[in-house]
């Protein structure tokens, strides 16, 4: 407990540090570190997928850029047409009088110059690093799945156990389907097993893809709140569009005293609100989880250069006492995040099965 206490107080002690002379190293005037840059460069969209700096040159992967404007229609452009860093302005020239509104690690808007004036594009379907990414785990998912599905079609059911990659996939998909998708549904468990399993191997793909730090990973695709909230949206369909009578009186006629459904609908209120409230949950709780975990073991690695990018001999005994530190909270953050992988996909199929399953309960 004594040496629990010691480690305790000495990360305080370099949160707080790291807190004080943050502002001096996000302005860039040592090493042009900037921790804001680190972070959000990792979590959020762009139109382009930087890799690294080699000589102070972005390494990038220019990407499609598909648009509509209603001054001159449809556009397609390629990323690397517009200028990387941008202006005083904050503006990403581009070719025929379009510009990309935030900085080189942001998504931005696309605006189009109409005179002295600035005006969004109607829509935008470009295909950005998320999306990219989104694209890459479909194709994994596919392969993790249509691999398995031709081994078992070409052989028998009393054919010896597959080995290798199928007969690793064989049991991790046996794995998940009893213990989470028949323990919930029972005798419905095949009807929706499909949907689920595929929602459970997207999401364990997508996690572990995300801490991958270089393409085809990278891209923290279930810490946009986007990507979760139609995952959710597909869970709350289904869960109301194949939900029984008994479901829906219970909603909307509980079986509560009259006097809380009559003449005020008390009850029916909160259950109709209870509706809408489960997919805000699978949304929130997958988002909030993934953004964080990456946020903390990026900010733990950031810490270093933080330290050091405060100068002169304070810099040096502040970056030498976090470094080892910082490597063995970002190594542990590493192997968390890995876990953390596994129980978030895990989580957001079991509520998704709990979800169905009370949609198809029988009255007492």
């Amino acid at each position: 407990m004594r040496y629990f206490r010691k480690i305790l107080f000495l990360l305080t002690l370099c949160f707080a540090m790291t807190s004080a002379f943050a502002a001096d190293a996000e302005t860039g005037k040592e090493e042009g570190f900037s921790l804001k840059e680190v972070l959000f460069g990792h979590v959020q969209d762009s139109y382009q997928w930087h890799v690294t700096d080699i000589n102070g040159k972005p390494i990038v992967i220019s990407l499609p850029m598909i648009f509509y404007s209603k001054t001159s229609g449809f556009h397609v452009y390629c990323s690397s047409e517009f200028a990387h860093e941008p202006d005083a302005q904050l503006l990403r020239e581009g070719p025929d009088g379009f510009y990309i509104q935030g900085a080189e690690d942001e998504k931005g808007k696309i605006v189009e110059k109409v005179g002295s004036e600035l005006t969004p594009v109607s829509f935008d379907i470009s295909i950005t690093k998320q999306v990219c990414i989104l694209f890459i785990d479909a194709i994994i998912l596919l392969l993790c799945i249509l691999i398995p599905a031709r081994w078992c079609k070409k052989h028998k059911i009393d054919s010896p156990a597959p080995k290798g990659f199928v007969g690793l996939m064989h049991m991790f998909i046996m794995s998940v389907y009893n213990d989470l998708v028949k323990s919930v549904l029972g005798e419905k468990a095949d009807k929706y097993a499909p949907y689920l399993l595929t929602c459970f191997f997207f999401i364990f793909f997508a996690n572990l893809m995300g801490i991958v730090p270089f393409p085809p990973g990278g891209g923290n695709i279930t810490g946009n709140i986007a990507v979760t909230m139609a995952l959710a949206l597909f869970t709350f369909i289904l869960t109301n569009v194949t939900g029984n009578g008994h479901y829906w009186k219970e909603i909307f006629w509980p079986e509560v005293p009259t006097r809380l459904k009559c003449p005020v609908p008390l009850m029916p209120i909160i259950e109709l609100f209870s509706v809408f409230i489960k997919p805000i949950v699978l949304t929130v709780r997958l988002f909030a989880n993934m953004l964080a975990g990456h946020a903390i073991a990026i900010s733990l690695t950031c810490m270093i250069f933080i330290m050091f990018g405060v100068g002169g001999t304070m810099g040096y005994i502040l970056g030498g006492t976090i470094t080892p530190i910082s490597i063995l909270m970002s190594v542990f953050m590493m192997f968390l995040e890995l876990l953390v992988c596994y129980i978030q996909a895990m989580v957001f199929t079991l509520l998704s099965a709990i979800y169905i399953q009370m949609s198809h309960a029988h009255g007492e």
